[in-house]
């Protein structure tokens, strides 16, 4: 007659981690992209995962290969490094075009701006063609990431950085670093029109100076 042992329970199947991929659906060459892709975002771990919505121990576990992204995960990390999804996994990257055709780019209206793509998409920096009326969004002060550089071609514009205030007309321009708290303003009843460059891979989408684009608010 055989002894009864004590036997584990089988538990059954893990429940899968909803913010993972399938373990089915292995992503190996995608753990040292992020990595890679934060670090040239000049993101700390903590400060990507905060703007992700994830855990730095999740954000640090996809980035070791312990654990696989889902989609949402992946166009969200896209969005803070700016870049793409096809980029994060490995896909080759199709030609941009050097040359922005002024005739072809349409207006977008956002957050009261007016603004036109003046550089290819997909770039470390990008590059604006922008309006701001007057009065829009004058109380609004940013902080984040990386530089910015604005030059005035049409109008009268107010720049403050931290405690000081800046009047810009056409021809003048502006570099800064977009950690100091900024506001930017028209200072006539006509708007301002200026050209504006921010880089992209350091600041996360939703910190940018711009009104919302497609519906998000940057």
């Amino acid at each position: 007659m055989s002894t009864a042992r004590d036997v584990e329970p089988d538990p059954g199947p893990a429940e899968p981690d909803p913010g993972s991929a399938a373990p089915t659906e292995p992503l190996p060459a995608v753990a040292p992209r992020l990595r890679a892709l934060r670090r040239r975002s000049a993101l700390t771990l903590e400060a990507a995962a905060r703007a992700a919505g994830l855990s730095p121990a999740h954000l640090s576990r996809l980035e070791t290969g312990g654990r696989q992204p889902s989609l949402p995960m992946l166009l969200a990390l896209a969005r803070i490094y700016g870049t793409t999804v096809s980029e994060l996994l490995g896909e080759s990257v199709p030609d941009r075009d050097a040359v922005v055709r002024g005739g072809r780019q349409d207006p977008t209206e956002a957050g009261g701006w007016t603004y036109w793509q003046a550089g290819a998409p997909g770039r470390g920096m990008q590059a604006l063609r922008v309006r701001v009326p007057y009065g829009s969004q004058g109380d609004l002060v940013r902080v984040h990431p990386g530089e910015e550089w604005l030059h005035v071609l049409t109008g009268r514009l107010w720049l403050r950085l931290g405690d000081t205030a800046h009047r810009l007309g056409p021809g003048d321009s502006a570099h800064f670093d977009s950690l100091t708290p900024h506001r930017i303003a028209a200072r006539d009843p006509e708007g301002v029109e200026l050209l504006f460059v921010h880089t992209l891979l350091q600041s996360p989408t939703a910190a940018l100076c711009l009104g919302p684009i497609t519906g998000e608010t940057r």
